[in-house]
């Protein structure tokens, strides 16, 4: 029997180093963002419920990468940079090119890390709702 959580763990880790490259260099994050959020829209229907998750992971980024957002510790912001790097990465425990699977490892990898960082994930998501709130015009 194998460990998902050990598995999950040695993939994030692979990703870490280079995550670390995206953290405070706005441009090269963007790219990813952009990559990301374009195979996303492509895998929409495969993701699932992973789908709204990948989103938040995605404005969290951007969010703090522009300097909106500090109210997450940077391992968190490097744990969900490494998962969108995993999610990009044509080559990972299952390779995307093998239809019908190689999307189910990124999805299981979304949903462990949501796990792994929920209650900063849960914050921003309250912040970027008061955000919303704030910005609307009540007299609109």
């Amino acid at each position: 029997m194998f460990d998902k959580t050990k598995i999950f763990e040695k993939e994030q880790h692979k990703y870490s180093n280079e995550a670390k490259k995206y953290l405070g260099n706005s441009q090269k994050t963007e790219g990813l963002l952009n990559k990301a959020i374009k195979l996303a829209n492509e895998k929409k229907a495969s993701l699932g419920e992973g789908w709204g998750k990948l989103q938040l992971f995605l404005e969290l980024v951007k969010a703090y990468s522009k300097g909106e957002y500090k109210n997450v510790s940077p391992s968190t912001v490097l744990t969900i940079i490494g998962t969108l790097l995993y999610f990009v990465s044509p080559l990972d425990l299952v390779p995307d090119f093998i239809v019908g699977l190689g999307i189910l490892d990124d999805a299981a990898l979304i949903g462990f890390t949501v796990k792994k960082v929920s209650a900063e994930l849960e914050a921003f998501s309250k912040w970027k709702q008061a955000k919303i709130f704030a910005e609307q015009n009540p007299l609109d």
